[in-house]
């Protein structure tokens, strides 16, 4: 037989919300019992009642097995997927971490904080990437809310709502309508194996090391005299012979998509990509500088290096677009001239962006 998923969802009021008090908290009742789980470790090969207690839970997280108490392939799958879907090490071992992430999911939405909090742990922490904590409901909100609906717009979810990281209407109806296409359970909650399909099917940030990695290309040549990069005619940027390396770095990264189409989502699942958005533009040029280890949508930069305009680089990033400056030189993929490239020299307003600069740059 198989395990039968149940949730019960968790109504929280604006007043709730707005002292962002934890979901378990928020209404009269506690989150339901769910099965215990005795042993600090099952793998390949367990059998028994703690087997089986396990199996209920990967139900009740979105990633039902047949309930057998045998600790098999299709059980040890269910658990790497859930390893993955919470960014923990995907070993196929439930260990004592990946057990109690489990059971915390696996109680609802009244079990985990409302807003942005885990608990489950030594120590409690924000959830800052999608996964971090399950389930994702309603009257929730974080960067991990706005890491879903990120994704959801990359998986060209009609409806899919601008990133905000508050979990309204909105963002539960494109869960829906993303749940309906993948033929999963349509509820509006993204539990496990919710996130373990969205992930999988949009492609995780690309990462430091990956195929088309840009991080320690050559540095441009020929050089322009001086502490300004020069535009060239071709449109491609001509670094300054007085900037940092990495600086020069980052303008022949951007050199070589300069010229590549917009294209939303992209540069974010592989550095090697038809086309980039404009967070994915300004993360493949940091990265050829080696300025960050993967790439971001424009709000996983509001935190970035330090505040303010650099000497070299300045950042300017807001919830719907980002940009930047790099020695007197604009990179940005809205306004592209004739030529199509994303360099240009005149610069634009920057009223209603967060300005970042990289470390002593």
């Amino acid at each position: 037989m198989f395990a039968v998923r149940t949730r019960s969802l968790l109504t929280i009021t604006a007043a709730a919300v707005a002292v962002a008090v934890p979901a378990a908290q928020a209404g009269a009742e506690t989150p339901a019992p769910v099965p215990q789980v005795a042993s600090k470790q099952l793998k390949k090969g367990s059998k028994g009642a703690d087997v089986t207690a396990l199996q209920q839970l990967l139900g009740l997280v979105g990633l039902p097995v047949a309930v057998t108490g045998e600790y098999a392939d299709k059980t040890t799958e269910a658990v790497k997927r859930f390893q993955f879907a919470g960014r923990l090490p995907v070993t196929g071992t439930a260990d004592r971490t990946t057990i109690r992430a489990i059971r915390v999911a696996a109680r609802g939405p009244r079990a985990v904080d409302a807003s942005g909090g885990l608990n489950y742990g030594s120590k409690a922490k924000r959830a800052t990437r999608l996964g971090q904590r399950i389930p994702l409901a309603v009257g929730m909100s974080g960067r991990d809310v706005r890491e879903l609906q990120d994704y959801l717009r990359r998986a060209h979810i009609k409806g899919a709502p601008k990133p905000t990281g508050a979990y309204a209407d909105p963002t539960r109806i494109a869960v829906r309508r993303f749940e309906a296409k993948r033929k999963r359970q349509v509820d509006g909650v993204l539990d496990a194996g919710d996130i373990y399909e969205l992930r999988t099917l949009v492609g995780d940030s690309a990462t430091e090391g990956q195929d088309g990695d840009p991080a320690g290309g050559d540095a441009p040549a020929p050089l322009a005299p001086g502490d300004r990069a020069r535009l060239g005619s071709n449109g491609l940027a001509i670094a300054p012979e007085n900037a940092p390396e990495a600086v020069k770095r980052v303008i022949a990264a951007g050199n070589r998509i300069a010229k590549t189409p917009y294209k939303w989502g992209g540069g974010h699942g592989s550095w090697n990509d038809s086309g980039y958005d404009c967070s994915g533009s300004v993360s493949y040029a940091l990265r050829g500088g080696g300025l960050v280890k993967a790439s971001a949508p424009s709000y996983g930069y509001y935190n970035y290096g330090a505040a303010g305009a650099g000497k070299w680089i300045t950042i300017y990033t807001n919830a719907g677009h980002m940009y930047m400056t790099v020695a007197g030189l604009r990179f940005d993929t809205s306004g592209r001239g004739d030529n199509g490239s994303r360099w240009q020299r005149a610069m634009r307003s920057n009223s209603g962006f967060k300005v970042r600069h990289p470390v002593g740059y």
